[in-house]
């Protein structure tokens, strides 16, 4: 009866997640090159599954077109003084399909912009307690108005999700 009741449950919640087609009709079109280029800077925390913060940061970026290319440099500090950079390539593909690249990124990251949301999907390499750990996370990102983006990810390890990531990007004025 415990796993009928569990099985159910899951199936439930399953049925009841959001996909990124939910917000195909939504106003506010997002227009990744024009957020993203530009100065901007970012607060965020890394809670663990347990939902305990274990990590805050704060994160500059710079973003520019190469031809439609996105080139977005980040540049991370945590609140333990670690440091780490970041380069994305970000390219438009046909009907809101973008991909990413960078060097902790294994593989090629696949983006879907409906609206006002933009759903990322990826696997990183991430470095924990001195030794690396292959992860996918999935990321939502949501436009809340022009100059503000609300990123919620979900890290990933065997299907199972062992972190969160909750992120505020804010555009700068030059």
């Amino acid at each position: 009866m415990r796993l009928l009741m569990l099985l159910f449950t899951a199936a439930l919640l399953w049925g009841c997640s959001t996909d990124i087609e939910d917000y195909r009709a939504t106003a506010g079109g997002f227009k990744l090159e024009q957020f993203f280029v530009g100065k901007l800077d970012a607060h965020g925390m890394v809670q663990d599954m347990s939902g305990k913060v274990t990590r805050r940061f704060v994160v500059t970026m710079q973003g520019r077109l190469e031809g439609q290319t996105i080139i977005l440099e980040e540049d991370f500090v945590f609140d333990d003084g670690e440091k780490q950079r970041r380069v994305w390539q970000l390219e438009p593909k046909e009907n809101g399909r973008w991909l990413g690249r960078a060097d902790d990124i294994l593989g090629v990251a696949e983006g879907q912009l409906e609206g006002f949301a933009l759903r990322w999907r990826y696997d990183m390499r991430l470095k924990v307690d001195g030794s690396e750990v292959d992860v996918a996370f999935d990321d939502w990102l949501y436009l809340i108005d022009e100059n503000t983006l609300l990123n919620k990810s979900d890290i990933n390890k065997f299907g199972i999700t062992v972190g969160q990531v909750t992120l505020v990007i804010r555009r700068l004025r030059d």
